[in-house]
């Protein structure tokens, strides 16, 4: 019961995600699909998508765009005194009427004059105690990525935890014009991962109407095949946090196998719990015997073993509860959520599982007692078959070890797609690389930077780049090909990265040579699913032309590396272009060796600051960025892992106790076979083979609906390992052993009782 609340509370919790908006049904989020060979799908859109649906369609009551600056450094100056604090959920660069869209009240500033005029910002009470330590912060000045000063013109109530809308901090949209790479309003070629755009619908438009009309938007503004190819479609409010086409958290499917997962947990105890009160229902047959004779009626027996196991199933809740508050906190950490219990919704759920269960458990018990003759009753002659015999409580127990198995090859199978993650070949190396950042990447900030990193012992090689070859942050844009008279039908991932790039990360050239040293786009290198996505060998693609960003970074192509992995294993591996431009160098990548790890931290450390004495100094290591990208794998493996355990100690538990009861009627049997001469392997053997029946039965139930479950799982990877036979082999031979403990302990002692003993007590 415990995990059941706590499992309703996660699923509720996730359910809930922007459910508090004024009118959830009619906000969208504007998407895009590319429609060709593959259809290929982005959360984000090109910048003018939102200004052209606002200005060409009066559809839209208010649309706004955004773009969100991640992990930005803020900057407080209060006199000789200078804060800086780094933004985890970043600043977003949000349009007038964006906080119109979305219900995320203003407690402070007119909400009329809001992101109108540009270096305007508006912050959380939250970020607002941390930045000044008082909420009243009208008028104050905080300065973005050391680039533009906004002033504070209002202060939003706290961001509740239940929305994927987390930004803190807003400022103007027209602000974006200061920071260069993020200014270009007017490519409609380019999709970056950060440009956003919402509208909240008219009244009485619907999703259908708006997309006929975005459908327009790619014939006017693309030609040639692009305008079939390109496509602005909508999203409604309640799909972002679970298409996991998109950017979703999590899939819905994560959230129906934990409900199943809890639903299961609980019918095991259940089914324990019949189990054992079939099996203890003669030891009271004399007393319903006498309560019969007296004058009971069955429906009168019947309601009191619904009644004793509701006072059992009551006290079970309230511990229940105390467990469950118990374990909420470490819940909370383990997802990183802000869940708590909202208790009038909770308290419905508890009251209908209490019933359920209490009629669950006690349904059957109770009608056993209630039918039994109290003549048979009060002469001790009711049998095992007056109370349903071992068959039903093979069915039981057959019953518990399927839910069990379902659930270890669940974790075998989670554990081996998290282990290939890890351990497979991503094309690059990922150790002992650490990502700094660069605030500043003019040609003399870079030129000395790889100086003096090159120079600290330890440091094997440098580059800068856009980031490393995985990354969340991608910028895919269309191609042109050899000069042709239309783009390819697919996009193409840039990287801007030096000629270090690939010896640093040790990304294998197939064909050709590196680019050479350069601050501008000469030259690329691009992967082999350009050469497979045009046709043609990797060989033949050198020295042809191709042409990117709507054509206006051009030059040959001079190398083709191996693929690499440019982002999770959930994703298929993209066309990728690696080209040097300089102005785009955000990260500087070392690779060094960790035996001197301590020391060329410390000396990365004091060149970056000293550098940059107005940043706030961070690094990673990559390999710790991509375990990010498995984040959520790894939580929902735990989690499975442990309600795992659950399952196979409840299902333990009533094995015990079928093989306890097992033993006294066998206990006749037994002393005979030990007199004519068996030894305790075979008396074991007496318990083992009726489990091992039990067990086999349980897996030819659980193998196909574990491969089932597990094959779904697995179609949200687009690299993934197959469902081998050793899977089922491990689960099989797994619950086996943990059969054999749990009956061999019982067995044993009956086994090795005296004979004589035995034989003469009956």
């Amino acid at each position: 019961m415990a995990c059941g609340i706590l499992i309703f509370t996660l699923v509720t919790y996730h359910l809930s995600f922007d459910t508090f908006h004024k009118n959830p049904d009619r906000i969208y989020r504007f998407v895009t699909e590319w429609h060709d060979d593959e259809i290929d799908r982005s959360s984000s859109v090109p910048m003018p998508v939102g200004t052209a649906f606002r200005t060409d369609f009066s559809l839209g009551q208010i649309t706004a765009r955004t773009f969100l600056m991640g992990n930005s450094l803020v900057t407080i100056n209060q006199g000789n005194d200078v804060k800086k604090f780094r933004e985890e959920n970043g600043v977003t660069f949000a349009e007038p009427g964006f906080l119109d869209i979305f219900n995320f009240p203003l407690i402070k500033g007119n909400s009329k004059e809001l992101f109108g005029k540009p270096k305007q910002a508006v912050v959380t009470e939250k970020v607002a105690f941390k930045f000044f330590g008082t909420t009243d912060v009208i008028g104050k000045v905080i300065k973005v990525e050391n680039k533009t000063q906004f002033t504070i013109v209002g202060v939003l109530k706290n961001i509740p935890a239940n929305t994927d809308l987390n930004t803190e901090i807003y400022v103007s949209y027209g602000s974006l014009i200061d920071y260069d790479a993020f200014g270009n309003d007017k490519n409609w070629g380019g999709v970056m991962s950060s440009s956003k755009a919402y509208t909240l619908l008219q009244p009485g438009v619907t999703r259908a109407a708006a997309d006929m009309a975005l459908a327009q938007l790619p014939k006017k503004h693309f030609t040639g095949r692009d305008a079939s190819v390109w496509k602005f479609k909508l999203q409604p409010l309640s799909d972002v946090h679970f298409n996991t086409e998109f950017d979703a958290y999590a899939s819905k499917t994560y959230l129906w196998a934990l409900f199943f997962i809890g639903l299961f947990l609980i019918i095991t105890a259940c089914v324990n719990f019949v189990n054992l009160a079939t099996a203890q229902a003669l030891n009271r047959a004399k007393e319903v015997g006498i309560r019969k004779v007296m004058g009971s009626l069955p429906y009168q027996l019947f309601w009191q073993f619904i009644a004793e196991t509701a006072i059992i199933t009551l006290v079970g809740v309230i511990v229940a509860v105390g467990l469950a508050e118990l374990f909420l906190p470490m819940l909370n950490g383990l997802f990183k959520t802000e869940m708590d219990f909202h208790w009038m919704q909770l308290s419905l759920f508890i009251v209908f599982a209490t019933v359920v269960v209490i009629f669950l458990s006690g349904s059957y018990p109770g009608l056993v007692l209630a039918r039994f003759q109290p003549i048979l009753a009060l002469k001790s002659k009711l049998s095992q078959k007056d109370v349903g015999g071992f068959s039903l409580r093979r069915v039981l127990v057959v019953t518990q070890f399927v839910i069990s198995q379902v659930l270890i090859i669940g974790s075998i199978v989670v554990v081996a797609q998290m282990r290939y993650a890890q351990t497979a070949d991503l094309g690059f190396k990922k150790d002992a690389i650490v990502l700094l950042p660069m605030p500043k990447n003019d040609k003399a900030t870079v030129g000395t930077m790889r100086n003096q990193l090159s120079g600290i012992p330890g440091v094997e090689s440098v580059t800068f780049c856009m980031g490393a070859p995985a990354s969340r942050s991608n910028s895919t844009t269309g191609i042109n090909y050899d000069n042709r008279a239309e783009d390819e039908h697919w996009g193409i991932n840039m990287k801007s990265a030096d000629d270090q790039y690939i010896s640093t990360f040790n990304i294998k050239l197939v064909a050709g040579r590196n680019v050479f040293a350069a601050d501008t786009v000469r030259e690329f290198l691009v992967n082999e699913t350009v050469a497979r996505k045009l046709g043609i060998q990797p060989k033949d693609l050198i020295g042809k032309k191709i042409a990117v960003n709507g054509g206006t970074i051009k030059g040959p192509v001079v190398g083709v590396v191996k693929d690499f992995y440019n982002h999770s294993f959930h994703s298929e591996i993209a066309p990728i272009c690696i080209m040097t431009q300089s102005d785009n160098y955000y990260t500087a990548a070392v690779k060094m060796d960790m035996r001197h790890a301590k020391e060329s931290l410390a000396a990365f450390e004091k060149i970056w600051s000293s550098t940059f004495p107005e940043e706030l100094y961070s690094y990673q290591f990559l390999d710790e960025s991509i375990a990010r990208f498995y984040e959520l794998d790894n939580t929902l493996l735990k989690l499975v892992e442990a309600f795992a355990a659950i399952a196979i100690i409840i299902s333990c538990l009533g094995l015990y106790g079928l093989v306890s009861f097992m033993a006294v009627p066998k206990t006749k049997e037994i002393g005979v076979r030990k007199v004519l001469g068996a030894n305790i392997g075979q008396v074991l053997w007496l318990f083992g083979k009726e489990f091992t029946y039990l067990l086999l039965i349980a897996f030819v139930i659980a193998a196909p609906l574990a491969g089932w479950a597990m094959h779904n799982y697995l179609q949200d990877f687009k690299y993934k390992i197959s469902l081998g036979p050793g899977i089922f082999l491990a689960a099989i031979a797994s619950t086996f052993v943990i059969a054999a403990i749990t009956v061999s302990y019982r067995a044993t002692i009956a086994a090795l009782t005296n004979p004589v003993k035995s034989l003469r007590s009956e």
